[in-house]
Parts: C-alpha cells; sequence; structure tokens
C-alpha cells in the first residue's frame, strides 16, 4: 500500500467517531423530542439519509483504497480516484444535512446540489478503479 493511501486511510478512520457522533446526536434528538427534528418528517428523512450515507460511504472508501494502488493508473489519477472516495461521504452527507438546517425546512434548500455533486464523484471513482481493475 502506498504512503499516500495509508495516509488517507488513516484520515478516514480517525474521522469515523463524527460519524458517530452524528448516530448520538440523531438519537438525542429522539430522546429529548427536540421540536424540528420528530415533527419535520422532510428533515428525519434527509438527516437520517445523510448519517446513513456517511457511514456506509466511509467503509466504501476504505475497501476502494486498498484496490488504487493494484492498477496501473498513473500517479494523477490514483490521486483523483482516491480524492473522490474521500470527497464522496463528505459532499453527499453535508448535502443531506445543510439542506435542511432550519428545523422548519419543509423541501430541501439548494445545499441538495452538494449529493449530486457527491454522488458524480463517487460515480467517477469507482467506475475509473473498477475499469482499471479489469
Amino acid at each position: 500500500m502506498s504512503d499516500a493511501s495509508k495516509q488517507l486511510a488513516g484520515i478516514l478512520f480517525v474521522v469515523i467517531p463524527t460519524i458517530e457522533f452524528g448516530g448520538w446526536s440523531l438519537l438525542r434528538m429522539i430522546a429529548r423530542r427536540i421540536p424540528g427534528y420528530l415533527d419535520n418528517p422532510v428533515r428525519q428523512n434527509l438527516f437520517r439519509a445523510g448519517h446513513a450515507h456517511a457511514g456506509v460511504l466511509v467503509l466504501l472508501a476504505l475497501v476502494g483504497i486498498l484496490y488504487v494502488d493494484q492498477t496501473g493508473l498513473s500517479s494523477g489519477t490514483r490521486t483523483l480516484v482516491r480524492t473522490g472516495f474521500a470527497l464522496a461521504p463528505i459532499l453527499i452527507s453535508a448535502g443531506f444535512f445543510l439542506s435542511v438546517l432550519p428545523p422548519r425546512a419543509e423541501r430541501p434548500s439548494r445545499m441538495i446540489t452538494l449529493v449530486y455533486l457527491g454522488a458524480l464523484l463517487l460515480a467517477a471513482a469507482t467506475v475509473t478503479l473498477g475499469v482499471s481493475l479489469l
């Protein structure tokens, strides 16, 4: 494994407690019946989606970077693939959370475009990695 992949894996492992904190925050909002969460189904669903995507996509990133160094991709392209894997969970989760920040939000704001941007990065990283492994 390259030093760049090891460093990114280390960063991702250090970030995992922030995902745990997000889960704790959601539980706290439910347990304390915080206004603007339990009474707002749009916010509930997007907060849950943000939390779930963060956890799953960080795990996918950790698996993906194990394979990046096994490809014949150029150094620059390997960096772009690693970056796509690392930024996707951040952008997608941020889009879900930031698009319904106001407790009375009835629909996602324009910040939801971060979800689409993150999804495009993830698609580019996974397809590039997958094709390079074939």
